[in-house]
């Protein structure tokens, strides 16, 4: 926060400097004001603010243009331009700087005697600020926001491992129903985590659109996107085991969940889908190919220790529901909700996942630019035809 306070103030200040130069005003404020917004946190959010504010100012001015020739400013007629100015923002989709289209109108027209004069002025000023504010972004380019969301994520996979881990430590012996309502509410709070994390993780999206200092930044976009798409439906299906814990403890209010055995059992198998949660965060967190070649191997590992495990609580599950049928369906459903949990943790499926993914993107890419994507089909044949007649 404090570069980017920094980076803020300096841009606002060259950019007045600028506009003292260049426009008639003698305070263009509006030089330093839209500087300070298009200076955002990343490259990409600069460029798209740069664009949408000079769209909204420039409208807002032909708006006030074309009133001052018809009439002057009166409450009528400040209202009437008000509400043009807004409906006509948000067809020339100007965003977030809809109200700016009806500022820049009304500060226009509230100069009167020189109308025409004042506009353009506040155009260039405009002009002034964005470039300048863009300028500064391109030469010292912003930072990239990847690590702040790497550990966000792996900040919610180390709640979900710890729930996952009282959950092994609430079925041996007998357990209150307040306990297990409390890992449910518990549980329920992992939805405002990730909204949280969702959050960091556009901030970091956009920091590697556009950024000269990655080369990767789609991949990284993809890995982080999809290991959080993983995380929440994880987290859903987590939510649903805590469920099924309550339900059992308010239907076994004077005795144990289960069977010592079997909570034992039950017990290895939640510990061994923590460390999976973890190992599983680490992979889609880790940039260096060592450090996630390892983490792909510990994955790998608490999987198929977890799935081994499972198979054990399953075959103990239906030999004591055979002898006690009490609850079958929550002994069922909750053996479904862990297969659907390691499921999803699958390494093969989350190969996939981006490989699927990376296709899209690129797909939609070259739909949406394909004068880019020939340009660049163009560029890949003549170094292809570079190195042929190198060979």
């Amino acid at each position: 926060m404090v570069v980017q306070t920094v980076r803020s103030t300096v841009a606002a200040v060259i950019s007045y400097v600028v506009a003292l130069m260049l426009s008639s005003e003698p305070a263009p404020l509006t030089a330093p004001l839209t500087a300070l917004l298009v200076v955002q946190v990343t490259l990409y959010a600069t460029l798209t603010t740069s664009m949408r504010r000079v769209n909204s100012v420039v409208v807002g001015v032909v708006i006030a243009i074309g009133f001052s020739s018809l009439v002057g400013l009166s409450w009528w007629s400040l209202g009437l331009i008000i509400l043009a100015s807004l409906v006509i923002g948000r067809f020339v989709r100007a965003g977030e700087f809809v109200p700016e289209v009806a500022i820049s109108a009304m500060l226009v027209l509230g100069v009167t005697t020189r109308v025409a004069e004042s506009a353009w002025d506040r155009v260039l000023e405009t002009l002034i600020g964005a470039v300048v504010g863009l300028l500064f972004n391109v030469l010292f380019v912003p930072p990239v926001w990847v690590q702040p969301a790497s550990a966000a994520i792996e900040g919610l996979a180390g709640r979900m491992r710890g729930l996952l881990m009282c959950l092994g430590d609430e079925v041996c012996g007998h357990t209150p129903v307040a306990e297990a309502a409390a890992l449910l509410h518990e549980a329920r709070r992992l939805d405002h985590d990730i909204v949280e994390v969702d959050a960091s993780l556009r901030q970091a999206e956009d920091s590697l659109r556009l950024n000269p200092r990655v080369k990767e930044g789609l991949l990284f976009r993809i890995v982080l996107r999809t290991g959080l798409d993983t995380l929440e439906i994880c987290a859903v299906v987590l939510r649903t085991v805590c469920r099924t814990m309550t339900d059992l403890a308010k239907a076994r209010t004077e005795e144990s969940l289960f069977a010592p055995d079997i909570a034992d059992a039950l017990r290895e198998l939640f510990t061994h889908m923590a460390r999976a949660v973890e190992s599983f965060a680490v992979l889609i967190t880790t940039q260096v190919t060592v450090n996630a070649e390892e983490a792909e191997e510990r994955l790998v590992k608490e999987l198929a220790a977890s799935r081994a495990s499972r198979e054990i609580v399953a075959h103990m599950l239906l030999a004591g529901v055979q002898e006690h049928p009490r609850q079958w369906q929550l002994h069922g459903a909750l053996l479904a909700e862990i297969d659907r949990i390691l499921d999803e943790l699958d390494v093969e499926k989350r190969s996939m996942r981006l490989v699927e993914e990376l296709d899209r993107q690129s797909r939609e890419q070259r739909e949406k630019y394909p004068l880019v994507a020939r340009l660049r089909g163009r560029m890949r044949v003549g170094r292809s035809g570079e190195r042929s007649e190198e060979l």
